[in-house]
């Protein structure tokens, strides 16, 4: 493997994306559901954040105006299936009070909103505030997770840092990108290969990444597959 284009093709190849929830992977992108999600799916698994997602949408609760004005305990009642509610309730909707601060909404923090003021928020970490600038505001990013870190770790590759492998990610992707568009049907942006580039690892991975097992033999036949 060259660069990160040859995985982007690898995984192009054996079918990934599976999944036609949204064009770019993440369910709702481009709506402050993104934002939402991004910091309910920290240490638990994407089904229970729909789980509250849809009780928070019962109750008109999907908009950083609803989020900063109602009770913090019905928040974290809302959420309870995503885990640790009380603090990330308490998480969304200080999160919500500042980007209307800030920025007087969320229309207007998706044109403004930059990674250092998301780094600023307290429960936002790199992976939290890429994901919202990928896929809540459309940025050029590519989302490094702990999927796309194993995965390189048992294809042989080791970076020192997030920063370091997010560069080399997306560094093979701007490098080859005339190529990739080729193999799309219709028009594609850098934005939304960063964005299905993340979303083909993390299918892959759900599918072969077990505890500390990672079965890679199949993406390394593919991989040694020559064009």
């Amino acid at each position: 493997m060259q660069s990160s284009y040859d995985l982007f093709c690898a995984l192009k190849k054996m079918g990934y994306l599976r999944t036609q929830r949204d064009p770019l992977w993440w369910p709702n992108s481009g709506t402050f559901e993104v934002v939402i999600g991004a910091i309910l799916t920290q240490q638990t698994k994407w089904e229970k954040v729909e789980m509250s997602l849809a009780q928070l949408k019962e109750q008109g609760l999907c908009s950083p105006e609803a989020l900063s004005r109602c009770d913090l305990a019905q928040i974290a009642s809302l959420i309870k299936p995503s885990g640790f509610y009380n603090t990330k309730a308490a998480r969304l909707q200080r999160l919500c009070k500042h980007m209307i601060e800030d920025f007087g909404g969320f229309e207007a923090f998706k044109k403004k909103a930059d990674r250092e003021w998301l780094l600023s928020q307290k429960g936002i970490g790199m992976e939290s505030a890429d994901s919202i600038l990928c896929y809540a505001c459309g940025r050029e990013v590519f989302v490094v997770d702990s999927y796309t870190q194993r995965l390189m770790d048992a294809l042989g590759y080791t970076f020192e840092d997030y920063m370091q492998l997010q560069e080399w990610m997306e560094e093979g992707i701007e490098a080859h990108f005339g190529k990739i568009v080729q193999c799309y049907e219709k028009p594609v942006t850098l934005h939304a290969v960063f964005a299905r580039f993340h979303g083909k690892i993390v299918e892959f991975a759900k599918e072969h990444i077990r505890g500390k097992n990672v079965a890679v033999g199949t993406l390394t036949a593919h991989l040694d597959t020559k064009e």
